[in-house]
């Protein structure tokens, strides 16, 4: 590989790297030409609010034209503005210029390629292909322009609300890249909205936007309960995670916030299969299959949850952090605004309180997401070495990404991180005494591979 590309940048669902050490101006050239030989055609282009995101979204540009590909660039736009645009334009390609939720200094890139997720075999054959210089043949440079789209894409998030009654309705963007989409969208919206931090600013001078951190809901919360809001709506940093709270300031997570959409997407589609993380929880597969619905364990990464959905003709799918997939009425992707409109829509045309149908949802208690170093050369050998010794003892438990193994007290699972030299670990039961034996069954397998929780 070229010296100045460092291969770690090369992630399972992206490209990401520190702007000022490996993801430079003409780190994003070299990888856009490389990309240009993928989507040979039109590409759309767009970038969230960071610092760094003007230049090098200017160099993607370069490097896409440099490959021969027309470039449509429609701005500074959430992500998944740039996923609709992509769609409903029936471009070749898209390219996300983001950094998501991870610090200022990060940037980053996330694809579509002819309406699909580009990751994981096709991200490292992206690499090889840089490594071993493999463009093809010159080619003539192809055209480049602009585009309006906010106000389209704005247009369809209002199509989607279907509420009956007026909601009061607090809203954080975070200084993240759905500041002016999210401000226009509750201009338009019936109710009464306070919006929190819509200045698209790229050092997020107010907290860091990852919605799934309770420590970042702390604003949002202040306004929800003070103002004496119907719920409170916050977004990461590129618009594709969402975090909610409810009228009493309390935090549902993914799986919850994915009970309550299912409720609504299945009176729709009615036998329909409902997909969500291995990190999901089990009150949620038994939820969706009360409902009527056919509940679908998958891979964690929201990439490989796009795939599935599109494999599996799901209308709804979901993830533990917050990217929410609807199919249903809408093209599959995770777009947080759009799940955030619908959400209000579910709340409207309901009789009870979000706090209410928070409180209705089963009940389970668990762990934190666990996460803790090792090594990328051991991490997938560990989840291999935990896993014989289950196949060996005969033990419940799903492979589909690590091992997620069933006891009569819950389940406990143990996974290998895509992006980073880490395993991720959680535990869930019906009752504290059931918890903390899960928490030693956990720690005994990984004892057996000479790896110790810290602090466990």
């Amino acid at each position: 590989m070229p010296a100045m590309i460092d291969p770690a940048i090369f992630r399972e669902y992206d490209i990401r790297g520190v702007t000022t050490q490996n993801f430079g101006a003409d780190v994003v050239a070299t990888i856009a030409r490389a990309f240009a030989d993928k989507a040979c055609g039109t590409v759309v282009i767009a970038r969230d609010g960071r610092l760094s995101s003007p230049a090098l979204a200017d160099a993607l540009a370069k490097g896409l034209q440099a490959g021969g590909c027309d470039v449509i660039d429609i701005g500074l736009v959430p992500t998944p503005a740039l996923y609709y645009a992509a769609t409903t334009l029936k471009a070749a390609a898209g390219v996300m210029l983001t950094g998501s939720h991870n610090p200022p200094d990060h940037n980053g890139m996330k694809f579509m390629l002819h309406g699909k997720a580009f990751y994981g075999a096709q991200i490292q054959e992206l690499r090889r292909n840089i490594q071993a210089s493999a463009s093809s043949m010159q080619r003539a440079a192809g055209n480049y322009s602009t585009l309006e789209m906010k106000a389209q894409y704005l247009h369809a998030l209002l199509d989607a609300y279907d509420g009956t009654r007026e909601l009061k309705v607090a809203w954080d963007a975070g200084n993240g890249a759905t500041g002016e989409v999210m401000s226009a969208l509750c201009s338009k919206l019936p109710g009464t909205h306070f919006t929190l931090f819509e200045t698209i600013d790229g050092t997020f001078p107010n907290h860091h936007p990852d919605p799934t951190i309770p420590h970042n809901l702390a604003d949002l919360i202040d306004v929800v309960k003070k103002e004496g809001c119907d719920l409170g709506i916050a977004f990461d940093g590129d618009g594709d995670r969402i975090g909610v709270v409810d009228d009493g300031g309390e935090i549902l997570w993914g799986d919850q916030l994915l009970m309550i959409y299912a409720a609504d997407v299945l009176r729709a589609h009615p036998g329909a299969t409902i997909i969500a993380d291995v990190k999901a929880s089990g009150a949620l597969f038994e939820e969706v299959t009360r409902l009527g619905g056919v509940p679908l364990m998958w891979k964690t990464g929201h990439s490989l949850i796009k795939s599935k959905m599109a494999e599996t003709g799901a209308p709804l799918a979901g993830e533990m952090s917050g990217h929410i997939f609807f199919a249903d009425k809408y093209y599959g992707f995770d777009d947080a605004l759009y799940a955030a409109v619908r959400l209000l829509g579910v709340v409207s045309k309901n009789g009870k309180k979000l706090s209410e149908l928070r409180k209705a949802l089963p009940k389970r208690i668990s762990t934190p997401e666990i996460r803790f170093h090792c090594d990328d050369e051991r991490k997938f050998a560990v989840i291999d070495e935990v896993k014989a010794r289950l196949t060996a003892a005969k033990a419940d438990f799903s492979d589909v990404d690590g091992v997620r193994v069933n006891t009569p007290d819950g389940w406990w699972l143990l996974r290998a991180s895509n992006t980073q030299p880490m395993l991720v670990a959680r535990c869930e039961a019906r009752n504290a005494e059931g918890l903390e034996r899960l928490k030693q069954d956990l720690q005994k397998a990984l004892a057996l591979s000479n790896v110790r929780i810290p602090n466990g």
